[in-house]
This record gives C-alpha cells, sequence and structure tokens, in this order.
C-alpha cells in the first residue's frame, strides 16, 4: 500500500468498532488530514476534529465536520486545552490513531459520555525497529493501554478490545489498540464490523 493511500484509508481498528459508537458528537483526536472524521462523519455523526496542524485540519473539513486547531501538548506548559474540548460526558465516541500524549488520558476517559466509545491505536515499544515512532517516549509499553483503562476503572470503562502486535498494513509496525466503552447503553453489538 503506498503511503499516499494509507493517509487516506480508515484504520481498520476503527472501521471494525466505528458502527458502536451511538448517537451524539464524536471527537477525532490528534486528527491528522481526517481520514477518521470523514469515516465517521458518513456514518451521520458530528465530528470535531483536532489537530495542530492547520494544513491537515484544511484536507479534514467537511460536511458535519468541525475542525479546531490545538497543541494538545501545550497543557503543562503554561497554557491550557480549549476549555470546551474536553468537557465531561461530552462526546459518543472518541477515536486517536498514531498519537500518544499520556496526559490526555484522563481527559480522554472524563469526556466520554455515558454508553460511550473510545476507540485508540498507537505505536508501541518494538517499533523501533521498523522506524518513526522511535522515542520510547512516544511508544506503549507493553499492555500499556489496558494498564490505563483499569487505572480509571472508577470511571466505568469495560474493555471491548484489545491487541498488542506486529502489523503490515499500513506499513509495519508494533502497535497497541483499544476499544473502551463507558458505562450505559452501547450501539448493537451486531453492528461492530467482523474481522
Amino acid at each position: 500500500m503506498n503511503n499516499h493511500l494509507s493517509l487516506d484509508t480508515p484504520s481498520p481498528w476503527v472501521l471494525r468498532f466505528a458502527a458502536a459508537i451511538g448517537t451524539g458528537e464524536v471527537l477525532d483526536l490528534a486528527c491528522g488530514g481526517g481520514r477518521h472524521a470523514r469515516l465517521l462523519a458518513t456514518l451521520g455523526h458530528q465530528v470535531l476534529a483536532v489537530d495542530r496542524d492547520a494544513a491537515a485540519l484544511e484536507r479534514a473539513a467537511g460536511d458535519n465536520i468541525r475542525t479546531l486547531q490545538a497543541d494538545l501538548e501545550a497543557a503543562g506548559h503554561g497554557q491550557s486545552w480549549p476549555a470546551s474540548l474536553f468537557e465531561a460526558d461530552r462526546y459518543a465516541g472518541i477515536v486517536v490513531t498514531n498519537y500518544l500524549h499520556r496526559p490526555l488520558f484522563p481527559v480522554i476517559f472524563s469526556s466520554l459520555a455515558a454508553g460511550g466509545v473510545l476507540i485508540y491505536e498507537t505505536f508501541a515499544r518494538g517499533n523501533e525497529h521498523f522506524g518513526k515512532p522511535s522515542n520510547p517516549d512516544f511508544l506503549l509499553a507493553p499492555g500499556e493501554l489496558l494498564d490505563v483503562v483499569r487505572d480509571h476503572a472508577g470511571q466505568g470503562l469495560r474493555v471491548i478490545a484489545f491487541e498488542d502486535g506486529y502489523v503490515e498494513q499500513p506499513k509495519p509496525a508494533i502497535v497497541q489498540r483499544i476499544c473502551v466503552a463507558k458505562e450505559g447503553r452501547l450501539a448493537d453489538p451486531a453492528q461492530i464490523r467482523r474481522i
């Protein structure tokens, strides 16, 4: 698969679980060019696509997609996230791919509405053998996504699926991916794409 296509093609992990997201606003965090924002919009969601790159946000914009330029790593460096971005119980779904900033986990979980679904996929240790990212600060430790969810179990989080290992597409990499639901009504499980 060529790089250009991989930038436009939704992740198979996101495709598998996107239908589990119920009615409501969805956050595509660190959205890049908007491949998942577009997918979610075609499923009928109002999408907030957030990234720090203005050019990427121009590509992400479209029907049912509102964009917001924000530096998600600015908090803790004298700045804060936009006040409305991480309101408690706001989103029916949150999608994060190819991005890791650990201080965001508590606000991500808090921002999920009852019945909300988090779909998260990013790089893990071992990826340094396949290219970037290779900095250990941007690679998940073995089982780290599961550990983070367990650490926030008091927020009513339930793991729907988890994987940790090697993928060949869109390029060889070591990834972790998780789908989590917050207590409440989950979309019809029959809508979850089977692999």
